[in-house]
């Protein structure tokens, strides 16, 4: 009887201590994207991030975003830019806070699909100086994100890897790859969430 007791206020402890947070935020951020293909320049990204608090240091989401940037297009070593099309992702995300202070470093990641915007028609010049162009269209790909940041209060400010797969075209005998993976730099705010 005595340990069942005890069972008893150990797991109304333990729940009570469970509940010292508010599990349900959304995240909502703006910032930079930079492409990784060499000589493009970054853009504009914005997202959207519903998010539950499993424990006060773990969290689960759904990453909605958007990056509008330019298209590095790469054929033999030489870089042109495509049009500005937007990159849009759908990750499911885990985030990891360490502390219980207001300032708390997190660290996380995230698996999902990217839609990768197109380049529109991009000209390319071969060897002999002829041009020919290259259609990029709209691709979806499976990828994953790494990020790192700190949350104060309901502020937050992360950097993020987003890792697409290149997207490959083929001109003739040559091979012409867009870069897709991009860096997010983004501040934004928890709506929700908090202590209780």
């Amino acid at each position: 009887m005595k340990k069942l007791l005890l069972s008893i206020l150990l797991l109304g402890t333990l729940s009570a201590t469970a509940q010292q947070y508010k599990p349900f935020k959304v995240n909502a951020s703006v910032g930079y994207a930079k492409p990784l293909s060499p000589g493009v320049d970054g853009g504009f990204l914005l997202a959207v991030e519903p998010k539950y608090g499993v424990t006060d240091n773990l969290d689960l989401g759904l990453r909605l975003e958007s990056a509008w940037v330019a298209r590095g297009v790469q054929v033999n070593g030489n870089t042109t830019t495509g049009d500005v099309g937007a990159f849009s992702s759908v990750l499911v995300t885990g985030n990891y806070l360490f502390g219980q202070n207001n300032v708390r470093p997190f660290l996380g990641a995230g698996l999902g699909l990217f839609v990768v915007g197109a380049a529109g028609t991009v000209v390319i010049t071969d060897g002999q100086n002829n041009n020919q162009n290259v259609e990029f269209v709209n691709d979806t790909k499976f990828g994953g994100m790494i990020r790192g940041g700190v949350k104060v209060g309901h502020f937050v400010a992360a950097v993020e890897y987003n890792a697409a797969p290149t997207t490959d075209n083929r001109l003739g005998t040559t091979t012409v790859t867009s870069e897709n993976s991009y860096l997010g730099i983004k501040v934004g705010f928890d709506i929700g969430g908090g202590r209780r």
